[in-house]
């Protein structure tokens, strides 16, 4: 089993973030590390938390949208834009030096909202969110995914990949890859043009304890293979919560096919995950969401190597106990 070592509790200074007054983030759901700058996206919230990766002060939160959440816990999910994932765009022409997509999870026509910030050369914010419209690239998954909930993104040389998480009820886990080149004038457009997938790939992940590994996030590595988190959340559709009975760490070659895949030795709800250097050294960076507003997210961290070198087979004590691997792919 792998085990993840805490870095920091996710702490903010005590802000009014449209609702009651908090002093930590709890649901985190995506991770973008840049430098020594950790960006968090959270799902309950109208805002993105910025963090040092080497020190444990607490954080703060810059707004993303407009208005206020109630503070109660099932209106407030009802309201939210349930940001789920949040990707480094490299420099483009409307961002000279790059930007952060944040994106919403499109489960509900709430949910189908962004948010692109601009970056320094620093990679700093630079300037005002620019809120977009996922329609034109969501709509065209509802028939391919009867329980959309797209919960990560990275980009892969010229490609925007998605990362769509089954549940137990449908695993429909899978990869939807974009060409970058027209993922970027869809969303800044703002008009009625839609995108759909260049190719899908469906990953079977397997269970733990008789309920079904679900994706909820991906990072690059240098070699062009891709790291993925995944849960295993008992829940049967992409709008409840469920309780979280493990989490898993898996390997996807450059092909698509899942090449590996290991329990973490606690049940932690990893959401979102990202590469960084504390120290100087290569780590996979991971935050959890504890689905309880009251319980502050954390930190997690493990060393690229040797997690990287060694994982080359889905087979062996301490991995699952199912058979995961590559369902299929297909063209659009």
């Amino acid at each position: 089993m792998i085990v993840l070592t805490e870095r920091r509790t996710l702490a903010i200074v005590a802000t009014d973030d449209g609702g009651a007054l908090r002093a930590h983030v709890s649901a985190a759901s995506g991770l973008v590390c840049l430098g020594t700058t950790l960006y968090v996206v959270v799902d309950d919230a109208l805002h993105l938390g910025i963090f040092s990766l080497d020190s444990p002060a607490p954080g703060r939160l810059f707004r993303l949208f407009d208005g206020a959440l109630a503070d109660e816990k099932a209106k407030r999910k009802r309201r939210k834009p349930d940001l789920e994932a949040l990707v480094h765009i490299p420099p483009f022409d409307a961002f000279p030096d790059g930007a952060l997509l944040a994106l919403g999870s499109g489960s509900r026509a709430n949910r189908q909202r962004g948010a692109l910030l601009g970056l320094d050369t620093a990679g700093s914010i630079a300037g005002a969110p620019r809120v977009i419209d996922l329609a034109g690239l969501f709509g065209p998954m509802s028939g391919l995914f009867p329980d959309l909930n797209i919960e990560g993104a990275v980009v892969a040389g010229d490609r925007l990949r998605l990362i769509q998480r089954g549940n137990r009820g449908r695993r429909d886990n899978a990869v939807l890859s974009y060409p970058l080149a027209k993922v970027l004038p869809l969303l800044l457009g703002g008009g009625q043009e839609t995108l759909p997938p260049e190719s899908i790939h469906r990953l079977d992940l397997g269970e733990i304890d008789g309920v079904a590994l679900g994706l909820t996030d991906a990072t690059m590595l240098p070699d062009g293979r891709m790291v993925v988190s995944a849960v295993a959340e008992d829940t049967d559709d992409a709008y409840r919560d469920g309780a979280c009975v493990g989490a898993a760490l898996g390997i996807v070659d450059a092909d698509g096919a899942l090449v590996s895949l290991e329990r973490l030795e606690r049940p932690d709800k990893v959401e979102g995950i990202s590469l960084g250097n504390p120290g100087g050294r290569p780590h996979l960076l991971l935050v959890t969401d504890a689905d309880d507003p009251a319980i502050p997210a954390v930190l997690l961290s493990l060393p690229l190597a040797p997690f990287a070198a060694e994982r080359t087979g889905t087979g062996g004590e301490g991995e699952m106990v199912s058979q995961p691997g590559l369902g299929s792919a297909e063209q659009v």
